[in-house]
């Protein structure tokens, strides 16, 4: 039992699964699962309890055994024990002095994170403020290569989502050359199917593949269906660059999802041998807090701490980019808009320092009290981080799946802002093809007449 005593009144905790549930800033979907914090007094007790604890003890009490668990699994096989034992005796508190010292630097960052534990990351980020948690998340910058390279420095990428709600491959094209012709892209031209058919699946991945190779466009295509799916389309010859899944933190909810270690290592392999990128990054995961408690699979453990573990669990295929959507499922797990630019910090952070090359989608639902302020504070706040990516919508609000995320435009103001430049591969097309010019749109930008 662990116990504090703050104002005179004594908390106590059970398991060190409890104190991380705890020392959470409020999320609806904790409350909905009866595991936060019943008030401000009880939330900094756990704070203190959690920032005392060492990572031995953290680590020698997953909050799923071992046994029973898949990710666990993957998550301690991976972990370096050499550098684990190096630092095993520090605090939670220690190690966040640690991240934020100006003496540690990206190298540093790297190098321990190979030693902690998903438990680890999530626990040293509940003591973060906000300005920690952008400040952390600067000093660590992942870089990965599939046809294009993300993460390196001053290069901020997007995600062309051309999604159309009857997969028309005229109102795909359409939008798939605006969100080019604004500087979007150059992360994968990435639809989402309404049509999960192996055979539909295909017509869109050669759509793109041929268009990307008319217009010699150095990025990659990918469709956003299961695995599975894609796995039988890439069989049959359709030409995928990035291959995509959807993750979780719990053994519970991927099964629920399809898919197993054993399925993801066979798409690595395929994609090694099969897809058309250079690699060796050839995997695209999407994740988010709140998934497991939809799917009622959260095992007691709170959204922030599953999403850290499935971000341990995806690093294990090393993939090419990796997109939270916390916020895409609505008001019982991200209730507002303080919850979503919040859960954005997090999992930027936490996806960072598990070496990910990590992506934001700071998304909001229209049932949820959130609204496009919100969204736009997480997107910038996200950007000045140093996410390494995000969604290029058309409008802002997908037509297909009944979101709100950043727009082509917004990409485009955010590079602007903040000095910043598409990948370097992807820039030197769109110079070549008038779009841009020393790091600026030009005039041509938005006209859909360059791919007459």
């Amino acid at each position: 039992m662990y116990t504090c005593t703050v104002k005179n009144e004594r908390f106590q905790f059970q398991s060190i699964r409890e104190i991380l549930a705890k020392a959470s800033e409020e999320k609806s979907g904790d409350k909905m699962a009866r595991i936060a914090a019943q008030s401000y007094l009880e939330r900094m007790a756990a704070k203190v309890v959690l920032s005392e604890l060492t990572l031995k003890e953290i680590f020698e009490n997953p909050v799923i055994p071992y046994e029973q668990d898949e990710v666990t699994r993957i998550i301690y096989d991976d972990i370096n024990q050499y550098i684990y034992k190096e630092i095993s005796h520090w605090s939670v508190g220690e190690l966040r002095d640690y991240i934020l010292s100006h003496k540690t630097n990206t190298s540093d960052l790297f190098r321990i994170s190979k030693g902690l534990t998903s438990e680890m990351i999530s626990g040293v980020s509940k003591l973060m403020s906000s300005i920690d948690l952008v400040m952390a998340s600067q000093k660590i910058r992942p870089i990965a290569h599939c046809n294009t390279t993300i993460g390196e420095a001053g290069r901020l990428a997007f995600r062309c989502q051309p999604n159309h709600p009857i997969d028309n491959p005229e109102g795909i094209l359409a939008s798939l050359k605006e969100g080019l012709s604004y500087g979007s892209g150059d992360a994968v031209i990435g639809v989402n199917p309404n049509n999960d058919s192996v055979e539909s699946v295909s017509k869109i991945l050669h759509m793109t593949h041929d268009f990307m190779q008319k217009w010699e466009i150095p990025t990659q295509n990918c469709v956003l269906a299961h695995i599975t799916t894609q796995m039988q389309a890439l069989r049959k010859g359709a030409p995928i660059a990035l291959m995509f899944q959807s993750l979780a933190g719990t053994q519970a909810a991927n099964n629920d999802f399809g898919i197993s270690k054993e399925i993801l290592d066979e798409a690595f392999e395929m994609m090694a041998k099969y897809g058309t990128s250079t690699g060796p990054n050839q995997l695209y995961f999407e994740t988010g807090q709140g998934s497991e408690v939809s799917l009622d699979a959260h095992l007691g453990v709170d959204m922030q701490t599953l999403e850290a573990r499935t971000y341990g669990y995806a690093r294990h295929w090393k993939p090419f980019m990796v997109n939270n959507v916390s916020g895409f499922i609505g008001p019982e797990t991200i209730y507002d808009g303080k919850q979503v630019i919040r859960a954005d910090l997090e999992d930027l952070f936490m996806g960072k320092l598990h070496g990910l090359p990590m992506g934001i989608a700071p998304t909001y639902t229209n049932h949820m009290q959130a609204d496009q302020n919100d969204q736009e504070i997480a997107g910038m706040l996200t950007a000045l981080a140093g996410a390494n990516f995000y969604m290029g919508v058309p409008g802002g609000d997908d037509v297909m799946l009944s979101y709100q995320d950043t727009s082509y435009h917004d990409d485009a103001s955010l590079r602007e802002m903040l000095g910043l430049r598409p990948l370097r591969e992807f820039e030197l097309w769109l110079e070549k093809m008038g779009i841009m010019e020393n790091g600026r749109l030009t005039e041509r930008a938005g006209d859909l007449s360059i791919f007459k």
